[in-house]
């Protein structure tokens, strides 16, 4: 596809990334815009529908009916399910149309579902995005990869989205997010697990002065809040996005174990609503 600005865009999933994503790009003015979301229909699915009503975008009944005459896609599902959804629209999709895949999976999981969308003659990008979405909204820094993440990159970005292609490679994107997942999220896992000891025994002050004579440029009273509420509030998807790290670690013969210890730690550490 060239650097056009698309017509049409479709999300498959209708969660926080496709609300968020739509509200900026229809700001725009520029584009039209369905979804499709597997509740659509079912008394789970009543709130998503209304969202789609206030936002302005269009709910499609069926995957083929989102898929049809779509210029760009994404498939802003979940992790578990990104290798299906992409399988399950290829049938629907014909050249010339664009699969951005959001998801937080991991790189041979892209690799996979991109092989099922070219095997039909559309094209596959990956976008592996890096921070949550809420507050940058359609700002949200995304890395693309794929033959033709730089042109759907550009196209993008015209509508004020802030992709940057990385890799015509598919995996690498991902790669890169989770890499830098395992740092993160473990860095919150310890911390934590370090703020909870300590606050148990009444140590936390002295813990974390001493902390702060090793790292001074770190105010760790206001790190350790800050990490303990993202686990609160973001630990359920995190936990996934590390089980997506633990697997490509296995994959490429090393061992998952640490990942999925911080993956079960983001999980127990999840705010219950």
């Amino acid at each position: 596809m060239a650097e056009a600005t698309p017509a049409t865009i479709a999300f498959i999933g209708f969660g926080e990334v496709g609300q968020t994503f739509s509200r900026g790009l229809l700001a725009s003015g520029r584009v039209r815009i369905r979804a499709y979301d597997v509740l659509f229909g079912s008394g789970a699915g009543q709130k998503l529908e209304t969202a789609a009503s206030t936002i302005g975008v269009a709910t499609a009944a069926s995957l083929e009916e989102a898929c049809a005459g779509a210029d760009i896609l994404f498939s802003a599902v979940t992790a578990d399910k990104a290798e299906a959804v992409a399988a399950q629209a290829a049938p629907w999709l014909k050249p010339g149309q664009i699969l951005v895949d959001v998801n937080s999976a991991a790189p041979s999981t892209k690799q996979r579902a991109a092989k099922a969308v070219e095997a039909g003659g559309a094209d596959y990008v990956e976008g592996a995005v890096m921070a949550p979405v809420l507050k940058p909204g359609i700002k949200v820094p995304i890395l693309a990869g794929g033959p033709l993440a730089e042109p759907t990159s550009a196209s993008l970005n015209s509508l004020g989205m802030n992709l940057t292609p990385v890799s015509e490679v598919h995996g690498r994107a991902s790669a890169m997010k989770l890499c830098r997942s395992i740092m993160i999220k473990g860095l919150e896992a310890l911390m934590v697990d370090c703020t909870a000891a300590s606050e148990a025994w009444d140590v936390k002050d002295a813990v974390f002065a001493s902390l702060h004579a090793t790292f001074p440029s770190i105010d760790f009273h206001a790190l350790s809040a800050d990490m303990r509420e993202r686990v609160a509030t973001h630990g359920v998807r995190r936990a996934a996005e590390m089980r997506e790290a633990a697997e490509m670690l296995a994959a490429l013969g090393l061992d998952p174990e640490l990942a999925r210890a911080v993956a079960d730690s983001q999980q127990r550490g999840a705010r219950r609503s």
